[in-house]
């Protein structure tokens, strides 16, 4: 309350008045609390981050005043109220974000809830089971600010900031990749799939991948990319062929990437550049294909096996394939020729292509001159033979050799493709020389050489019946006489029986005879005179002594 007080002073002088203003100590304690408050709002409204809107497709596990708005696991934010949209197809959330997540509130951001999944990449959200669902957040580069957004439903593959390099594959078709889908390279995962899109004109996919840093590094403007999804199972004419990247590969879905060894060496690709994304390994790192060169083949034996892509060889270098196998009808021969159409490719060769070509002074651009070239070849014994590449599996595969000896051909350069001229495999042949066995076999009058067989063993077992019960008896009787014989023989040569002393004697009367004729024919031979004038009276040194 105010009181007012009166001075003293001089007579004749104004009196001055004051007034005192008492303050009682009940006003003290309301006016510090609304300081103290003012102060916390200022405060707090100075403190207070923006509000943003995000619209997703359900509102599972959104709950407001309780779920909360994360960025690398730390709270950036809640939302503040969860309502259905007006056109009733999503829901909107109200976000308050904290005053340090300004930068979240510009265009390019992204939201998505983050909950338990099980994707291409693996399994997620494993922590919402306990704290439940959480809003994830990912800045863009943009500074302008926003205050809607439409939340991802899914997590995205990489975020804002991650070190590496973008690519974008083209290919035919999708086939078993999936965002998340990982990238391998020497089978180490170094990166995986962003996001796909069909091509404006939908002839194909656009593939956006990300590598990881340092890896991008090794993707140079000569890589290869190609699908290293499932299990790669070949079995064609060089045998069965099975390769895989990985378990993960296997279920989900993956690439790959490499660079030919034949590359030079290249400096790293850009961000953003394009790349084919190749069927398998070996068409991704096969040879430069240069220009090709379409060939038909035309064989006069069954061609079963033999199936488009099949490889064409030049003396066990593949440098091709058969692209189709047709039947055809041939009017003069009446028969039925395979049509083989298979396209080639010279540069495969390597080295000895170009070789080739300085030899012969031709150019690949000169069609006339490869014709000319071709039937060079030809001239000089170029045939096309069709052989098996694989026993179990039946599969075929083309050769194109040398074969001197093959019978000369007329070669056509103006037909359109270039024919090539054939000859028969080897199992071809053999089998032409059995069944020439088997026509010469089915000549023979086997129905006659059966019948006078027949009639032989007959005949011969007369003459055996005749031989046992003839000729036998006989031989036995004669063979009884002859054991006699030698029995009596034996004793009569017996030692001590005066026949075996008679024949010593005679064998000795028989020596000396002989020894006197032999001295007799040398003397002769000496003297043959003696035969007319007879003996000399005096014998020399050289006469004979009988």
């Amino acid at each position: 309350m105010a009181h007012e007080t009166q001075t003293p002073g001089e007579p004749g002088q104004a009196q001055v008045r004051t007034r005192r203003l008492n303050v009682s100590l009940v006003w003290i304690v309301p006016i510090l609390a609304l300081l103290v408050g003012a102060s916390l709002v200022v405060r707090n409204w100075m403190e207070q981050g923006p509000v943003i809107s995000i619209s997703f497709r359900t509102g599972e596990g959104l709950v407001a005043h309780k779920t909360q708005v994360r960025y690398r696991s730390v709270t950036i934010g809640e939302v503040s109220s969860v309502e259905l949209a007006a056109d009733r197809k999503s829901v909107v959330a109200k976000v308050e974000l904290s005053k340090e997540a300004e930068s979240f509130a510009t265009q390019g951001a992204r939201f998505w809830v983050v909950r338990p999944r099980i994707g291409a990449g693996g399994v997620s959200g494993v922590d919402t089971l306990l704290s439940g669902a959480f809003i994830g957040a990912d800045a863009g580069e943009s500074k302008s600010p926003e205050k809607t957004f439409v939340g991802l439903e899914a997590p995205p593959a990489i975020t804002y900031g991650e070190k590496g390099k973008r690519f974008v594959l083209s290919a035919s078709d999708l086939g078993s990749l999936d965002i998340g889908s990982s990238i391998y390279y020497r089978r180490i995962a170094v990166g995986e799939v962003v996001s796909y899109a069909l091509k404006e004109d939908g002839q194909g996919v656009d593939i956006d991948v990300f590598v990881q840093a340092p890896y991008d590094a090794f993707v140079t403007t000569d890589t290869r990319f190609w699908n290293a999804s499932g299990i790669d199972m070949q079995l064609g004419a060089n045998g069965l062929k099975v390769e895989t990247q990985s378990l993960s590969s296997i279920l989900m879905g993956g690439l790959a990437f490499g660079t030919p060894d034949y590359a030079v060496a290249t400096a790293p690709a850009a961000d953003q550049q394009a790349f084919e994304l190749f069927v398998d390994r070996d068409a991704a790192l096969a040879p430069p294909t240069g220009k090709s060169q379409y060939l038909r083949l035309r064989f006069e034996q069954s061609m079963r096996g033999l199936s488009p892509g099949a490889p064409v060889e030049f003396k066990g270098v593949e440098f091709g394939k058969v692209i189709a196998v047709t039947l055809d009808y041939d009017a003069k021969k009446q028969t039925f020729p395979v049509v083989v159409d298979a396209v080639i490719y010279p540069q495969r060769l390597g080295p000895v292509h170009q070789k080739m070509l300085q030899a012969f002074h031709h150019s690949p651009d000169d069609d006339a001159g490869t014709r000319r070239l071709i039937g060079t070849f030809v001239d000089h014994g170029l045939r096309a033979q069709a052989r098996s590449g694989n026993l179990i599996t039946g599969q075929m595969f083309v050769l194109l050799d040398f074969y001197p000896e093959a019978p000369k051909v007329a070669f056509d350069p103006s037909l359109e493709p270039i024919v090539i001229p054939t000859v028969p495999g080897s199992l071809e042949k053999l089998q032409e020389q059995l069944q020439h066995v088997v026509e010469r076999i089915g000549k023979l009058p086997l129905e006659s050489i059966a019948g006078n067989l027949d009639g032989t063993l007959r005949e011969l077992r007369v003459t055996l019946k005749r031989f046992d019960g003839q000729t036998l008896p006989g031989v036995k009787a004669t063979l009884e006489q002859v054991q006699t014989t030698l029995r009596t023989a034996n004793s009569a040569i017996a030692e001590d029986s005066p026949q075996r002393e008679k024949l010593g004697d005679t064998l000795q009367e028989l020596e000396r005879m002989s020894r006197s004729l032999r001295d007799l024919a040398d003397y002769l031979g000496r003297h043959p005179e003696s035969l007319i004038r007879g003996r000399p009276k005096a014998a020399g040194a050289d006469d004979v002594q009988p």
